[in-house]
């Protein structure tokens, strides 16, 4: 029998667990978690209304690529919690599978010669992409989580752009390897390597693979241990990360939420993106001078808080649910439905979507676009009190906005301004 020649250096690669066995596992396993990472990812793409300009729309050349996008609904109102919540849930969950499948494949980077023909090139092309695509959105991902924006440029272009590079090189290496992997999965029984100790592990078979070392070492862990390793690190990241989301008791376990974002007990005692301090909040913005203005498009109003206040007040048990993975339970709001206000802007009856300003005076999305069919909806509200209590000035003090199923940001705190407008803002 001719053993194939072509082999990569035996220097560092030589671990008897590397094979197409291995490889294939960790690669089946991404195959299953990557899309829905995908789908969510880009479903909280859409939450954003991105179509809505000049505030909402971060990439305003995503031409084609934004072919999927939709009027974000109301309904239900936990969705985005949901769907945010296993993106980035899931996303960290599957950190180590990645890492772990990067060290199986290790050695074929190495492999000599580079480039064999031009089928081989394109090939090594696209894993050059997977595998810059997935880290670059993992790390981007990771970093917006904890708000360490060190990236050059906006995170909206950067991650939306590199999940459409990530999703063309997945399937094209998804189409290309498969079925190999899937004969890999099949020519050794998992349950067999599983009560395969380590004193029993023995390398794979050569192939054409270049994985297999052709002077393997002796195993300090079997496959077993290596499956486990990785099960266990994932499982730690789940139990430290999903409580975020979930909430209830099991928000305590979040130990790997950003900052620790709970400003303490009673009614304003839930999560909190930004203080007023961190995006220079002026106290006097806030006090006896704020004004409310609400502008439609034949009428425009100014009130006071004591005016606002004067108004028909409406209650809706919503969440807060943000791009970084976290969520607050359902809070109790109180405050004057959007619907009312557009009312008093003389869209009594099609009231379009709202422009929403606020008092901030740094970091983005200082004014946001809702449209017609969240404004419309009942629950939405400026609200003015939470759990029977007045907005505490983190909170969004004197009036935020909270709107069923929609990202943390664009409930916009410390409003200052609602202009509708149908031209603009209307559905789509």
């Amino acid at each position: 029998m001719n053993v194939p020649t072509r082999r990569p250096p035996f220097g560092p690669w030589r671990s008897p667990l590397r094979g197409p066995w291995l490889t294939s596992v960790f690669g089946l396993v991404l195959l299953v978690g990557l899309p829905l990472v995908l789908v969510t990812g880009l479903l909280s793409y859409a939450a954003y209304n991105p179509g809505l300009s000049p505030s909402n729309d971060k990439t305003p050349d995503k031409g084609l690529l934004g072919f999927y996008l939709f009027a974000w609904p109301t309904d239900p109102y936990w969705l985005y919690r949901l769907t945010q919540g296993v993106h980035i849930t899931l996303g960290v969950v599957l950190a180590p599978v990645l890492l772990a499948k990067l060290w199986s494949v290790v050695p074929r980077f190495f492999a000599l010669p580079p480039v064999r023909s031009l089928a081989h090139a394109l090939d090594r092309l696209s894993l050059l992409l997977l595998i810059g695509s997935a880290l670059f959105e993992f790390v981007t991902g990771l970093l917006d989580i904890q708000l360490d924006y060190v990236f050059p440029g906006s995170f909206y272009p950067l991650h939306f752009y590199g999940a459409w590079v990530f999703f063309g090189a997945f399937l094209a290496h998804v189409a290309l390897r498969l079925p190999r992997a899937v004969r890999a999965v099949r020519g050794r029984s998992l349950r067999a390597e599983l009560r395969t100790p380590r004193s029993r592990t023995r390398p794979e078979p050569l192939d054409d693979t270049g994985l297999v070392s052709t002077r393997p070492a002796a195993p300090t862990v079997s496959r077993r241990g290596a499956l486990g390793l990785v099960g266990l690190g994932s499982l730690t990241l789940l139990a430290l990360t999903a409580g975020q989301s979930i909430g209830g008791s099991l928000r305590r376990t979040a130990v790997l939420a950003p900052r620790g974002r709970n400003p303490g007990s009673g009614p304003n005692g839930f999560q909190i993106n930004r203080t007023t301090t961190a995006v220079h909040i002026r106290q006097r913005d806030l006090g006896e001078s704020w004004r409310l203005t609400v502008r439609g498009a034949d009428r425009s109003v100014t009130l006071t808080l004591a005016q606002v206040r004067a108004l028909p007040q409406h209650r809706s048990a919503l969440p807060i649910a943000c791009v970084e993975g976290w969520s607050t339970d359902d809070q109790e709001w109180e405050g004057v439905r959007l619907l009312d206000l557009a009312g008093l802007a003389g869209h009594e009856d099609d009231p379009p979507g709202v422009f929403v300003e606020s008092v901030q005076l740094a970091g983005s999305f200082r004014a946001v676009a809702l449209r017609a069919n969240q404004v419309r909806d009942p629950r939405s509200l400026l609200a003015l009190r939470v759990n029977g209590a007045v907005l505490s000035p983190d909170h969004g003090y004197p009036a935020r906005v909270i709107v069923p199923n929609a990202p943390g940001v664009m409930n916009t705190k410390w409003v200052r301004r609602l202009s509708f407008d149908a031209t603009t803002f209307g559905e789509r």
